[in-house]
């Protein structure tokens, strides 16, 4: 079977606004959603820029990470950005009583939002829209540079026995879950758009992202419960995935969104590494698609240095009666990968196309990633197409129809 064909965007759809503070280094890693009301499609970008007024001790410029936003009435071939604020700006407090914030139940919640929101994915949770960010306490500086999580700490931060643990003092990235009204995101309200609900991963026991839900419960262990997948950074920090050491998809399920955090939450191990191209990490890459019969179609990623960089595929899911979907099919094949000049890298050594969003209209796979982690492209494929091709291999990445 011949793979499936895929369009990419000639160039980038978005890039780094000169001038403009918060997007003027990278803009990236886009979610898309289609409005309920029409065929327009809405985005939210991550973006960053130098912000030197926030530098606390010399070592380097904290980059803060912002979400910014985007609309298209074309399915996505132009886009149409604000650039004249974030959406979704971090709060970036340094003091240790300033590090709190208001969730959507008026409780006083650590806020782990705090420098850096980074990597959206928007999905629908029993028919209401809400928001994934991966988020740091503190703003790293550059990045690219090598790891500068630590460069902005303020100094009771650097206490390994702080009040925030790990979160703070590793700088790690914790989940937070955003309530998303569409409604004021469109007209520009955006302090009205998002609703902080609550953390879905610890950053205490590991650092955690790539985290997103399916939009309905599932029976699992004879309960209703939301199911939940997420990609540790030390799988072997959970039970379920004890004598695993590189990056991995996890599942997981609670009947509350705030017990994924607790021991509440039952985990299950769904895919690690099996392929070269996959040598280093996988993770889910888009919220899954509906196929039909309880099956769903999950995009994911693999990283292995020096010859593959960040490439992406596919999986299909199928539910079980009282327990966790479980993978049916697996594409050994890197579908979605770094080809044109603009996608190769340039600030960061590694190939990377990144999928963040994807959407199906008129039987249309559209897919938003970010490119070379500093710009945004859009990929177009048959949905049918893609099904087809990946139904032909088995949960090992096996062809049946070579």
């Amino acid at each position: 079977m011949n793979k499936p064909k895929i369009r990419y965007s000639p160039g980038p759809v978005l890039e780094p606004k000169e001038g403009c503070s918060w997007a003027d280094t990278m803009v990236l890693n886009p979610a898309i959603v289609k409005d309920p009301e029409s065929d327009t499609l809405h985005m939210l970008f991550r973006a960053t820029g130098p912000w030197p007024q926030k530098n606390l001790k010399g070592l380097s410029d904290p980059y803060p990470i912002f979400l910014g936003y985007a609309v298209s009435y074309d399915k996505g071939e132009t886009w149409m950005p604000d650039f004249s604020r974030p959406a979704l700006a971090p709060k970036l407090e340094y003091e240790i009583d300033r590090m709190y914030v208001e969730d959507i139940n008026g409780n006083k919640v650590v806020n782990n939002a705090n420098g850096c929101i980074e990597d959206p994915r928007i999905f629908e949770i029993e028919g209401e829209l809400y928001l994934t960010t991966a988020c740091r306490m503190f703003p790293p500086g550059p990045y690219w540079e090598g790891d500068k999580r630590r460069d902005n700490l303020p100094d009771w931060a650097m206490d390994p026995d702080n009040p925030f643990g790990n979160a703070a003092y590793r700088n790690d990235t914790t989940t937070v879950l955003f309530k998303l009204n569409l409604d004021a995101l469109k007209r520009g309200e955006y302090e009205k758009a998002f609703g902080y609900v609550c953390t879905l991963t610890d950053g205490n026991v590991t650092d955690n992202r790539d985290v997103f839900f399916f939009p309905h419960k599932m029976k699992i262990d004879g309960r209703m419960q939301y199911v939940m997948l997420h990609r540790p950074e030390m799988p072997d920090k959970f039970e379920a995935g004890k004598g695993v050491y590189k990056p991995s998809i996890f599942i997981a399920c609670a009947e509350r969104l705030e017990d994924f955090v607790t021991d509440k939450c039952t985990h299950k191990l769904l895919a690690k590494e099996l392929f070269d191209w996959e040598e280093e990490r996988v993770g889910a890459s888009f919220p899954p698609l509906k196929i039909e019969d309880g099956r769903w179609l999950m995009s994911y990623h693999g990283k292995q240095m020096p010859d593959y960089g960040y490439t992406q595929s596919f999986m299909i899911l199928e539910e079980r009666e009282n327990d966790f979907p479980a993978v049916v099919s697996r594409c050994s094949k890197r579908l979605i990968y770094a080809k044109q000049d603009w996608e190769l890298p340039d600030k960061f050594e590694c190939p990377c196309i990144f999928t963040t969003g994807g959407i199906v209209m008129d039987d249309e796979l559209i897919m938003s990633y970010g490119a070379a982690d500093q710009k945004v492209g859009m990929a177009w494929a048959n949905f049918d197409e893609i099904v087809d091709y990946v139904s032909d291999f088995d949960e090992f990445g096996r062809q049946k129809n070579a």
